[in-house]
């Protein structure tokens, strides 16, 4: 009887591991939705740090891009394009993009690093770069 018990106890641990194979498996690691400039694979971490880069260089919060949630006004909904300043941003970082290609593909000049342009090269701390 022990034995029995035993066996078929065995049989359903065995059918609940195998099972679990075929599940599907929930990522450790949130994905970002709706990227359009920045590479779809990018890192959670990678991605708040640029997210941070681009806090500072404004002098804003995320909230500044970013719309709040429909059904939860308190959180924001990072894969909406509600707000003009998340198109307005990926705009720049094309911009950035082109004449860093353009202007400072060699690194190196002459032994000493050449900064690339980033956002706050003209923003500098502000939502609207200060004309000259």
């Amino acid at each position: 009887m022990y034995y029995k018990k035993s066996l078929v106890l065995a049989l359903l641990v065995s059918f609940a591991f195998g099972l679990s194979a075929f599940m599907p498996q929930k990522s450790d690691e949130k994905k970002a939705k709706n990227l359009k400039v920045l590479p779809k694979d990018i890192s959670h971490e990678d991605l708040d740090k640029i997210m941070d880069n681009f806090k500072m260089a404004l002098g804003v919060k995320c909230g500044y891009c970013h719309a709040p949630m429909a059904n939860n006004p308190r959180k924001l909904d990072f894969a909406s394009d509600a707000k003009p300043e998340k198109e307005t941003a990926r705009d720049m970082m094309r911009m950035t993009a082109k004449i860093n290609k353009k202007y400072f593909h060699n690194a190196m000049e002459n032994g000493k690093t050449v900064s690339k342009i980033a956002c706050v090269t003209c923003h500098n701390g502000k939502t609207e770069p200060a004309a000259k």
